[in-house]
C-alpha cells in the first residue's frame, strides 16, 4: 500500500486487523506530535494503528524503490522472445531475509 493510500483506508475507517509483534521505539518530538495529530483527525484509529499503518506503507514503498540490477541469469521472456534476467539487486536478498523472519516470528506466534 501507497503511503498516499493510507488517507483513503483511514476516512473509510477500515483497518484489517492482523497478528502483530510489539516494538518499544523513540521518535523524535516532532514526528510524535504529527502522529498525534493524525489521531485527532482520524479518531476511529489508535496512534499505534496509524503508526503501523505507515510503517508498513513506507516498507513497502521502500522495497518497490529498491533498483533493478540486471543479473546473469535469463528467467523467462518477454511478449517479443527477448530475454528477461533475474534481478541481482537487493529486492531478492531483501525478500528472502523478509520471508525467512517471518517464519521465525510465525513460529514465535504459534507456541
Amino acid at each position: 500500500m501507497k503511503v498516499r493510500d493510507l488517507l483513503k483506508t483511514w476516512q473509510a475507517d477500515s483497518g484489517a486487523r492482523q497478528v502483530s509483534k510489539e516494538l518499544t521505539l523513540s521518535l523524535p518530538l516532532h514526528d510524535v506530535a504529527r502522529l498525534r495529530a493524525l489521531a485527532a483527525m482520524y479518531p476511529g484509529r489508535t496512534q499505534a494503528q496509524l503508526f503501523s499503518e505507515l510503517v508498513s506503507a513506507a516498507l513497502d514503498d521502500l522495497e518497490a524503490a529498491f533498483p533493478y540490477v540486471q543479473g546473469d541469469k535469463t528467467v523467462a521472456e518477454d511478449e517479443y522472445g527477448d530475454p528477461l534476467y533475474e534481478d541481482a539487486g537487493l529486492t531478492p536478498r531483501f525478500l528472502a531475509l523478509t520471508q525467512k523472519h517471518l517464519r521465525a516470528l510465525e513460529a514465535e506466534v504459534a507456541d
